[in-house]
């Protein structure tokens, strides 16, 4: 995907990993969580990517500065997953291509999911490609929500879903796949209407439906794949999910 950048969200502080260490860079199996993201990312075709960096970032940027084709956006404060891209907005203004969106902590993602979603993208000419995954573990996980005929209506939260959709087993992994120029325009739309105050990347995929885009929500990835690491407890779940896997040395 030569024309594809991807952004890296990685800004977080990782209060629940007990360190003062950036989240990302938390070792799995001897590596920063984020250099197997960024990994996944090229072995994808995406040559270029966009590091959104926030707690200690000069700490994560010292820490990929032997990567190439790697830039940095700053997110101060963090006000959201939308807000983190929005701070992207300078670097991507002149792209004419397809965005990949994808978290700094799930070191389990694989580039064949990410060229999926990303073909996906380009051969439907969407505004956006929700990546999903079916799971019978959907707790806590926004539920997609597609018509009797299969196509994608919207992203129900947990929290706000009925007994009905928490029975959906397809659910959001958090990547996707935007088509850069239409996303840019849905950004500038976002309101931080909610009661945690913040920009939601989420509430992208409703504009741009309500603007009359294609918008998909493809099932590209195992729920394994969308796995974040949050906490030292799951941090140690991929690492052995990963040395199981044989491809993290």
């Amino acid at each position: 995907m030569p024309d594809a950048i991807a952004v890296v969200l990685a800004a977080g502080k990782g209060t629940r990993m007990k360190s003062d260490l950036p989240k990302v860079l938390h070792p799995v199996c001897g590596r920063a969580m984020v250099e197997f993201v960024l990994d996944a990312v090229s072995a994808a075709g995406v040559r270029e990517a966009i590091v959104v960096v926030g707690h200690q970032a000069e700490r994560v940027q010292a820490a990929l500065a032997h990567r190439e084709g790697i830039r940095f956006a700053r997110q101060e404060p963090q006000l959201g997953t939308g807000h983190a891209v929005m701070q992207c907005e300078p670097l991507l203004r002149g792209h004419d291509g397809p965005v990949l969106v994808v978290a700094g902590d799930t070191p389990l993602l694989t580039p064949a999911s990410l060229a999926r979603l990303l073909r996906v993208q380009r051969e439907r000419s969407a505004a956006c490609v929700i990546g999903t995954a079916v799971t019978e573990r959907n707790a806590g996980l926004g539920r997609i929500v597609r018509d009797a005929d299969g196509t994608f209506l919207r992203i129900v939260e947990e929290k706000d879903a009925t007994d009905e959709q928490k029975a959906i087993r397809e659910v959001n992994t958090g990547c996707y796949a935007f088509d850069t120029q239409p996303l840019l325009e849905a950004l500038r739309a976002l309101r931080p209407e909610n009661k945690q105050g913040e920009y939601y990347l989420t509430d992208c995929a409703a504009i741009l439906l309500g603007r009359g885009g294609t918008v998909l929500a493809e099932p590209c990835f195992s729920i394994e794949e969308a796995m974040g690491v949050n906490t030292p407890e799951q941090r140690a779940a991929v690492e052995e999910l990963l040395s199981r896997r044989g491809d993290w040395s």
